[in-house]
């Protein structure tokens, strides 16, 4: 099976921005941004001057990537977050802190995807939003292989045992399914 990067071009941030309830002033960690910033710039103008979104990752290549532009575009709401989501507690981000947190084609990644949403939950504040989205359990001939791919109802069973209540399931684009969580 053929890899293929950019998963996140096969999802339209707007979608992720609406369901997500994403406005101004808020308070939105992108955990697990990756390379180009896809859903971070927009996410970025939703919240506004007086909001940030964290841009959070392992790849410390990746936030120089963001960082940069972030400088040539001279959007100062975007923070750079050097972290390993899979350890507890790792994020220097304020725990009950984030109205928003996004983990988008990052769970397929990891074997330790249970550790990733606990820390997640972490850092929202109660009545936050957790929005997942990742790659839908079917065979195409690119993205990651069917058994790397989520099982949603694990994933829902994880997100309940974390405290967490499915609000929505939505389709997030042809190879992508969503799911929006309240943190309560």
């Amino acid at each position: 099976m053929t890899k293929i990067t950019g998963g996140n071009a096969l999802i339209d941030p707007q979608i992720v921005i609406a369901k997500a309830q994403i406005g101004e002033r808020m308070l939105v960690g992108d955990l697990g941004c990756g390379r180009t910033g896809h859903f971070i710039f927009p996410v970025a103008a939703a919240v506004g001057e007086y909001g940030i979104v964290y841009a959070v990752d392992i790849l410390k290549d990746v936030l120089t990537n963001i960082e940069h532009r972030a400088q040539q575009e001279n959007i100062k709401q975007i923070k750079i977050v050097w972290s390993n989501l899979e350890m507890f507690k790792a994020t220097k981000v304020e725990s009950s802190s984030l109205d928003v947190a996004l983990l988008i084609n990052i769970l397929f990644q990891s074997n330790k995807r249970s550790e990733i949403i606990r820390e997640a939950v972490r850092l929202l504040k109660r009545g936050g939003k957790l929005l997942v989205v990742d790659w839908k359990k079917i065979a195409v001939p690119f993205g990651p292989s069917i058994e790397e791919r989520i099982n949603k109802e694990n994933l829902i069973a994880v997100c309940q045992r974390l405290g967490l209540e499915l609000l929505e399931e939505f389709n997030a684009g042809e190879y992508h399914f969503g799911m929006v969580f309240l943190k309560h």
